[in-house]
């Protein structure tokens, strides 16, 4: 979906301070979704700073584009919700993000080879 440009100029709708920011939802409101759900990918990542992971509803295979970055470690979610991301730089504008905050343009960076 970040390939295709589906969240370009979307926003963030959620912010909870020392928790998580959430966009993703092309309504802008936290009900909206792409039409169609994924189902849920658990694994033993855990729940950092700077996580990216599926939000989802009660259903774990409710998942569809909205997502959530981690403003701090939440463990309480290990395990629980599909990660598929780690920040690993930019965390000032991570912190600057407020509800309404757009996303001009999200891109996927492959983990650098060691």
């Amino acid at each position: 979906m970040a390939e295709a440009g589906f969240y370009d100029g979307l926003v963030f709708h959620r912010v909870e301070p020392g928790f998580v920011v959430q966009g993703g939802d092309p309504d802008g409101n936290g009900t909206g979704g792409p039409g169609y759900n994924l189902k849920a990918e658990f694994s033993a990542r855990p729940h950092l700073r700077g996580t990216v992971a599926m939000a989802r509803s009660s259903d774990p295979n409710s998942a569809g584009s909205q997502f959530y970055i981690c403003l701090d470690d939440a463990k309480f979610l290990d395990g629980q919700y599909t990660v598929f991301g780690q920040m690993t730089g930019g965390f000032e504008a991570l912190d600057a993000i407020r509800p309404g905050s757009k996303m001009d343009a999200v891109s996927i960076e492959p983990k650098a080879k060691a």
